[in-house]
């Protein structure tokens, strides 16, 4: 009992330094931007907690830049981004899970294969096209690349997959017809899979830099990313605005993880089928 008692102390003490190590650049970010003028955030060793901590450095990015605006834009290209993956991801998952007709398994593997393709290649046709359809300096211009993902379209296939056939017949004899059982059925069904997709597409679609970089060169439509990468690129270059502009960034997505992540559960959907 001893020894397994010591190896979980060291486990734990393993696992706690490396959870450390990954958390540091974060800490060194928030201490930067809590830093006054008057402190070195080079010096070596860091120094984590700041001697005099002040807000005015998030005051100041505030003040000084349309963060606010940002913020705005970064919310709403977010959510739509959301919301219209999980539907189309949804709709294309459904009949390739649960409908029979022939190529479907040929039409997945293709979808699949999509992801093996760097977004850099099929940059400059889609910048191509968002300008043909008069897209370019909109927020549909944005989200058009993140309307559907090959990675969305697996995991809710899957998902669907899972899902007991019973429920489906139960539904068919009760006259529901196949966008019924899509909505009222499959989609209750795989909760947890839609809220795991609609997390990580939030998530890349509020850190998305290089797609709002091309596809934008209005101010006024800048996306917190794009808002934080114009900090840098000014005369006087201050890397705790920068940090503070950072820390305004990504806490939204901290915040949203940290009300989510205890609906992100296995479900057993199978205990509403009665024997």
């Amino acid at each position: 009992m001893k020894v397994k008692s010591y190896s979980s102390i060291w486990l734990y003490l393993v696992l706690s330094a490396i959870a450390l190590l990954m958390l540091m650049p974060l800490l060194w970010l928030v201490s930067t931007s809590l830093k006054s003028g008057s402190e070195n955030i080079f010096q070596y060793p860091p120094q984590l907690i700041p001697q005099s901590p002040t807000l005015q450095n998030f005051i100041t990015v505030w003040r000084a830049n349309p963060f606010g605006r940002y913020l705005w834009n970064s919310s709403l290209v977010a959510l739509l981004t959301v919301g219209l993956n999980l539907l189309f991801c949804a709709l294309a998952a459904y009949p390739l899970a649960r409908l029979k007709f022939q190529g479907r398994d040929a039409i997945f593997t293709a979808i699949v294969a999509t992801i093996l393709i760097p977004f850099q290649i099929v940059m400059i046709p889609l910048y191509v096209l968002t300008v043909q359809l008069g897209l370019r300096n909109t927020y549909l211009g944005v989200i058009f690349p993140a309307l559907a993902s090959a990675f969305g379209i697996f995991l809710l296939r899957q998902a669907f997959l899972g899902v007991p056939k019973e429920l489906e017949e139960a539904a068919r004899m009760d006259g529901c017809s196949e966008l019924g059982i899509w909505w009222h059925v499959m989609l209750p069904a795989i909760r947890p899979a839609l809220l795991t997709l609609a997390i990580f597409v939030f998530i890349g679609s509020w850190s998305d830099f290089l797609w709002p970089l091309i596809v934008l060169d209005r101010p006024e439509m800048y996306t917190l990313p794009l808002g934080v990468a114009f900090l840098g690129g000014t005369d006087s270059l201050d890397w705790r605005l920068i940090a503070a502009g950072s820390v305004i960034s990504i806490l939204p997505v901290l915040i949203l993880f940290a009300f989510v992540q205890r609906y992100i559960v296995a479900t057993d959907i199978s205990s509403g089928v009665k024997g």
